[in-house]
């Protein structure tokens, strides 16, 4: 199966459980998982700027629609889609990134793979949810909520990882 029809599946496969089974996922208010960011961390390395942008922007503005959130998705997305390629050159690999070959957690690494998803899931997060308050009060609570559901989205995504990935 090609890239192309493999990511619109993983677009279109992401946003079903998102809207269906993990938007109604709220743990003490303080833990949202969000594993629709799994659709930006897996898109292919070569993947132009200008269209990881775009793709992040759609699926964030798809989120957007089934939540009834006025842009707060698309825009986090974005923020995502636009550290990507910074975050992979900070991170990258002795060798670069091979292209044409399907990233994951079993292709780099563990390691890799965990800092890569952690550092992207913190700042989109972080943005998410300091956009929905717009305010530094109770900055204490907009911190937990940060620090809860970006680990519990890790964790999803590190499972999705080990469920889906072909090994």
């Amino acid at each position: 199966m090609n890239f192309i029809v493999k990511n619109i599946i993983r677009f279109i496969i992401l946003i079903l459980l998102q809207v269906t089974i993990f938007n109604n996922i709220q743990l003490s208010g303080f833990i949202n998982p969000y594993l629709y960011v799994l659709f930006i961390l897996l898109l292919p390395f070569e993947t132009p700027p200008w269209l990881l942008l775009v793709l992040s922007f759609f699926m964030g503005l798809s989120i957007d629609v089934f939540s009834n959130t006025i842009g707060i998705h698309a825009s986090a997305c974005v923020f995502m889609g636009f550290l990507r390629p910074y975050i992979l050159n900070y991170i990258s690999v002795r060798d670069n990134y091979e292209c044409n070959i399907e990233q994951g957690l079993y292709v780099y690494g563990f390691s890799w793979f965990f800092k890569y998803a952690l550092i992207l899931i913190l700042a989109h997060h972080s943005f998410l949810f300091i956009v929905e308050v717009f305010s530094f009060n109770n900055f204490g609570d907009t911190l937990i909520r940060i620090i809860l559901s970006s680990i519990f989205t890790l964790i999803l995504v590190i499972t999705s990882q080990f469920v889906i990935s072909k090994k």
